[in-house]
Order: structure tokens, then sequence, then C-alpha cells
């Protein structure tokens, strides 16, 4: 089977995992919890985002871990990753739509992109944040374009992923997947995600589970207080683990969505022990990031899904990627340099 990214460069050739940035190294990780901090802060930079949006290097790395521009690109990029075996889910990048008009647009994007992913026989769904389509505006707009995404999607057998931006968000998206999933002819076409960094999680994945709502479990990328959420690398992860066994053990179809081959070879230790069907849930990752281990995953059988984001506002979306794992540096920096 060849490369889940057709005509890519490979990542980390030389090798297979860049050094760890964890707690045990640089300092006991606060080096590591300084550098995310920082690159948090650069993805909330608008000039910086404006300058990189504009330049031949931004493109150049926008290219790398964005499928591309417009919803062709992304169908075509969700062709290659189905040809390798592996499904996708579709997010059009932006955030915080400032306008009602705006999150309109971005609701009709979305319709356009179930169209075209049932259209063209894909293995794909989409991903949305909802501050695209307004949970800024102070109104109920988001909830009645998001409840009629939903609706689409079952209409034609797909599935809308709601996903997770900053903890000031976190109970009104899980509040509307709720509501939307209580719906008898949305019940099967919605789901959450959920941040293992954050303190409240065990809780919203022990809610969710009772109604039966699909999750996708990361790791979380946004800057929180400490009582908000876990400080250092060795509690996500370990709270990670936790979760996802949770998961795993529910009898719900769910996506485990992780870089860490570590964390990857507990869990796959931990299904073949409790006997967990294959087919019961997927691993998730993140399209243009460790290549590789994404094709290791599909030979050996392991159900995959790659997130595909498409868009001209990828900026924010790619510092928040390697503030989720600062060690995706040397990712990046070697993608760059070899293309």
């Amino acid at each position: 089977m060849g490369d889940i990214y057709l005509n890519r460069p490979s990542i980390g050739t030389n090798s297979p995992y860049p050094p760890d940035l964890s707690v045990g190294s640089w300092s006991g990780g606060r080096v590591r919890g300084m550098l995310k901090s920082l690159l948090i802060g650069l993805s909330e930079s608008r000039s910086l985002r404006r300058f990189a949006e504009r330049s031949a290097l931004g493109r150049r790395i926008a290219h790398r871990f964005a499928a591309g521009i417009d919803i062709a690109d992304a169908l075509e990029a969700a062709r290659r990753v189905n040809a390798a075996g592996a499904s996708a889910t579709i997010d059009n990048l932006g955030e915080n739509a400032a306008t009602a008009d705006e999150a309109r647009v971005s609701a009709d994007l979305y319709h356009g992109l179930l169209d075209a992913i049932e259209g063209g026989d894909l293995q794909a769904n989409i991903s949305l944040k909802l501050s695209q389509v307004g949970l800024d505006l102070n109104t109920s707009l988001y909830q009645e374009l998001v409840e009629a995404l939903v609706q689409h999607a079952a209409l034609i057998g797909n599935f809308v992923r709601i996903d997770m931006e900053g903890s000031r968000y976190t109970q009104r998206t899980l509040d509307l997947v709720q509501r939307l999933h209580q719906m008898p002819e949305n019940a099967s076409y919605v789901g959450a995600v959920i941040q293992a960094s954050l303190r409240r999680s065990e809780a919203d994945v022990d809610k969710l589970l009772r109604e039966r709502i699909r999750i996708r479990l990361c790791k979380g990328a946004y800057k929180e207080r400490a009582h908000v959420a876990f400080p250092d690398k060795g509690s996500v992860d370990e709270n990670f683990v936790g979760l996802a066994k949770k998961l795993l053990r529910s009898g719900v179809f769910h996506g485990i969505a992780t870089h860490d081959d570590r964390l990857i070879e507990t869990l796959k230790q931990y299904v073949r022990t409790e006997g967990i069907e294959r087919e019961s849930f997927e691993f998730q990752m993140l399209y243009g990031v460790r290549p590789q281990l994404q094709q290791q995953l599909v030979r050996a059988g392991w159900r995959l899904r790659i997130y595909i984001p498409f868009g001209t506002a990828w900026y924010p979306y790619f510092i928040r990627r390697l503030a989720e794992r600062p060690a995706n540096l040397v990712f990046a920096a070697k993608s760059i340099c070899r293309r």
C-alpha cells in the first residue's frame, strides 16, 4: 500500500519518533510548558496570522498540513486517503464568525461539502466548530444552522462531528450535541469531541456515554487555567488513557485521536487483552502528521480516520497543532526543508 499522503514527502525518515519534549526532559517539562504557552499565544496573533497566510513560506506550510483552499482540494485529499485504506473527516478552517451572514455562508459551505461527499462516494464525514456558525453572536442562529446540517447528514446517511474549542465554549457545545442527539432522527448522525487535558472531561464522558453519543477523544490544544486543565503532559496522558479505555469498553463507536505511538501501543494492547473488536472504534490522526505511523496502522488492520482541514484560515490551526505537541516542530521543520 502506498503512502496515505500521495506525492507528499515523508516526515521523520531518519528517526521514527522525534525527541520527546515531556516530563523528565527539558528540565522536568518546564520548557515544554513554556513553549506550549508561547505557541498558543502566537496562534492568537492577528499580525503574524496576516503575514503567514500571505507569505510564500506560509503557503508552503499550508499545503503540507492542510489539503488546500477550496472544497475540490479537500475532496481530492479524501480520495487519496480512501485509496490508501483510511476514511476521512473534512473541516473548513475558520472560527468566530463576526456576523450572521458569515455564519450562514460557513453553514452553506458545509451543506455543499456533504453533497459533494455523497456525490463522490467518499468514505468521509464533516467536522465543524460552533464559532464558525455564530456561537459568539449571542443568538440561537448557530443552533438552527447546525440542526439543519445534522438533518442533512442524517438524510444522506453521513455524520457531523461538533469540534471542541476553548473551555469557555465547552458546556454550550455539549449541550447542543446532546439536544440534537435526543432527536430520534439525528441520534446516529452527530457526535462530540472531548479534550483529555480538561479536568471536567471524565464527568463529560460519563454523561455522553449514558446517552450513547459518539466521541472523538483528543488531548486538547487550548491555553487553559490550572484549575480548568491539567498542567503537565504526564497528567494529560494518564487521563487520555483512562478515558480511552472507558470509551473502548462502552460498545459505542468512538475515535481515539493521537499521534503518540506509546499511547497507541498501550491502547492496542488493551484492546487485545480485553478482546475488544477492532471494528468497534477507530484511531484518528491529522493530515500531514506522521504518515509512516498512519500507514503502519492501516497495514496492520486497524481502522483509521484522517482529519483533513482546508481553507485560507490555516494559521491558528497549524500553530495549535504545534502547541498540542511541541515535538511536532521537528516534523514541521523537516517537512518544510524537504519540500
